[in-house]
């Protein structure tokens, strides 16, 4: 397989929207901002089959032999995002169906539906071609298939999707008595005698059942995946030796990533942060998702340069905030970043999406000037390619909980797997202490602590494993509403939280979520600590109180818990706080976990404004230090270090300027 040996810079280039002149200058300025990789061809599936009976590759030849004589890489995609006009036009029953019946037109993109044969079987000769011409280029580096799958189309209710309902529905469960007893279709006499019976789950008078949602969601994240899988056998194919892509999107809700990326060669994902926010913690949530998904380096296959064109207020980013994101995301494990697009549209729904050449065209405008500097300084960081980034804690991260836990029908509407998990991971963040995200199936064994938010679906396997994992002498935190369903979305009886009862030492007897606007309080040790969404009834059965309800009818009993369960331990939230509650609490379980920040060994003090990560090989430690701050900061060594950036030895102590970074490197000791 291919090795990438070098950080890739770039960004989606579009060559067909312009004048030959225009891609000639291209060339040019590529290479003043050291431009070494571009993804070619993500909407070209109508310029290299312009008919169902032609195939032209002429403009794209050319434009893959340009890019290698520049010493440019390509990122080929095999141009499935966005069917054709006149596939529609002969086949309008590829085209996704809307719960209330209607069905998309061709003037956008991702009109299809997933599930349809007819449509795959376009896919796959497409796919098929433009592996079978580009397999041996020069220029190929990476297979780029699609596009952000589910991006736009996250539901289709065509017939095609039906049948393949339950045929999935068929393979899964064997038998309709085996669905009936895990759909609980006893309740509102729901229950099937045959499959031809059961519907997708479209308007409904009142609630359906969670179980037939929960399968739709993991059905229709499935046959993207199968259609992921149907473009990659087709380029394979012809093509064994180059990896393969797609890029995700982070914290998107509608494909099991962690399912993606088993069938990824490379992991990559489009970063778009609001320029308006100081810290965009979910975006930096989703840099140590993505890479956590094959724990390896990953790729920032998207980022704007500037603006984009789709919220509400397009916020321009600041002078230095494209550059200090590109690095969070860098020192979080990426071995590239990349921009949507080279070169900003002149028309078309994404004409005011910035772009790394600009509307002006002014090679001496500000933007191009950060976008130049930064390409020359990736350049010098390629000794990062491959390395690992170090955490002690890991975050229990389930598309399938998060489904679950989302539905309607639950005590509090006001709950929010991501925003709750952003504000634990803010905490974590701001510690300087690293996370890696880990699915319920993999080991736990590797980190001294593990936080399970908000995680109400758990199987009994993962139960027992951190049953396992805290006798062991690991310790494990977990929010309110977790543990309290299997995988069918059916209760565990016998008191909350069913699936950690034992392993947290308490039992939970009534839940009392909280008015939608209200706020409360609860005390820890000798100060109190605002609340919202969620309180609950809890009872000790052997574990402590850490904090306590302050008021009416809960008032004294506990609201935080600590439990000794075997070698380890383990702790519940039984409330939504807000940060300093969060912080306080966190920073107790840090200092019995012996959870040191990031880089303690090597740095003195940690200023508030700095944030420091660590990535590593067999031979040296890599230390970034992002200052987020308005002012400069100066970080007491330990040891002398090599700055990267500045090309120089540092000892006793290194000023990190406002808004600015360095990247320390410091060998090992062997």
């Amino acid at each position: 397989m291919l090795r990438q040996t070098e950080l890739f810079y770039g960004g989606d280039y579009n060559p067909e929207q312009w004048s030959r002149e225009i891609i000639m200058e291209d060339m040019r300025l590529m290479k003043q901002a050291k431009v070494n990789y571009v993804s070619l061809n993500i909407f070209g599936w109508v310029n290299i089959q312009p008919s169902e009976d032609v195939f032209d590759f002429t403009f794209l030849d050319e434009m893959m032999e340009l890019l290698h004589k520049n010493e440019i890489g390509v990122d080929l995609a095999n141009g499935t995002a966005s069917p054709p006009a006149w596939l529609v036009k002969k086949h309008p029953e590829i085209l996704p169906i809307t719960i209330n019946g209607t069905p998309s037109v061709h003037g956008s993109r991702q009109h299809y539906c997933p599930s349809n044969q007819l449509y795959r079987s376009y896919v796959k000769r497409l796919s098929e071609a433009v592996a079978k011409r580009y397999a041996d280029h020069p220029a190929l580096i990476m297979w780029h298939i699609n596009n952000e799958y589910t991006c736009h189309i996250s539901e289709c209710y065509c017939d095609s999707c039906l049948a393949a309902f339950r045929q999935w529905l068929k393979e899964k469960y064997q038998t309709i008595d085996e669905l009936n007893r895990c759909w609980s279709t006893k309740f509102w006499s729901q229950s099937y005698s045959e499959r031809d019976e059961i519907f997708l789950p479209k308007e409904m008078p009142t609630f359906k059942n969670p179980a037939h949602q929960l399968d739709y969601k993991r059905f229709i994240s499935d046959q993207n995946l199968a259609l992921f899988k149907l473009e990659k056998e087709a380029i394979r194919k012809y093509s064994q030796d180059i990896p393969v892509m797609t890029n995700l999107m982070g914290l998107h809700k509608h494909v099991d990533g962690f399912k993606f990326a088993e069938e990824m060669d490379v992991v990559g994902w489009d970063a778009y942060p609001n320029p308006f926010e100081e810290k965009p913690y979910p975006q930096f949530l989703a840099n140590d998702l993505t890479r956590s998904l094959k724990k390896k380096p990953f790729l920032v296959m998207e980022q704007a340069p500037s603006a984009v064109n789709w919220r509400a207020a397009n916020g321009a980013k600041k002078p230095g905030q494209m550059r200090l994101w590109s690095y969070e995301a860098l020192a979080h494990g990426a071995d590239g970043i990349m921009f949507f697009q080279w070169r900003q549209s002149q028309g078309g729904a994404e004409k005011f999406h910035s772009g790394m050449v600009s509307h002006n065209q002014d090679p001496e405008s500000r933007l191009f000037k950060e976008i130049v500097q930064l390409g020359e300084e990736l350049e010098q960081l390629n000794e990062l390619v491959g390395t690992t980034y170090v955490a002690d804690v890991a975050f229990v991260f389930d598309w399938e909980n998060w489904w679950a836990l989302e539905l309607d029908a639950k005590p509090s509407a006001k709950i929010n797997y991501i925003k709750q998990m952003r504000d634990l991971y803010k905490v974590f963040h701001e510690l300087n202490i690293g996370v890696d995200f880990v699915h319920p199936s993999e080991s736990l064994d590797p980190y001294k602590l593990v936080i399970s938010n908000a995680q109400y679906l758990v199987t009994e396997d993962f139960s027992t494993k951190v049953k396992a994992y805290v006798n062991a002498g690991g310790h494990f935190m977990t929010t309110f509403f977790s543990g309290i369903v299997d995988e069918n979305d059916r209760v565990y009886l016998g008191g909350y939280p069913g699936a950690f009862k034992e392993v947290l030492g308490i039992y939970v007897e009534e839940f009392y979520p909280m008015p939608l606007d209200a706020k409360s309080r609860i005390a820890i040790g000798d100060g109190t600590y605002e609340t919202e969404t969620w309180e609950e009834v809890i009872h000790l059965k052997g574990a402590q109180a850490v904090a306590n309800f302050t008021q009416g009818y809960l008032a004294e009993m506990p609201a935080v818990t600590q439990y000794k369960y075997g070698k380890g331990e383990s702790y519940y939230i039984g409330t939504k706080l807000f940060e300093a509650g969060n912080r306080v609490i966190i920073e107790k379980i840090l200092t019995e976990a012996d959870i040191p920040s990031t880089a303690s060994e090597f740095i003195q003090n940690q200023s508030h404004s700095i944030s420091v990560t660590c990535r590593e090989n067999q031979l040296d430690n890599f230390i970034f230090l992002l200052n987020y701050g308005q002012k400069s900061e100066t970080i007491q060594l330990n040891v002398s270090a090599y700055s990267l950036l500045d090309e120089a030895i540092v000892q006793d102590n290194i000023t990190i300027p406002a808004n600015d970074l360095k990247i320390l490197k410091i060998p090992k000791v062997r």
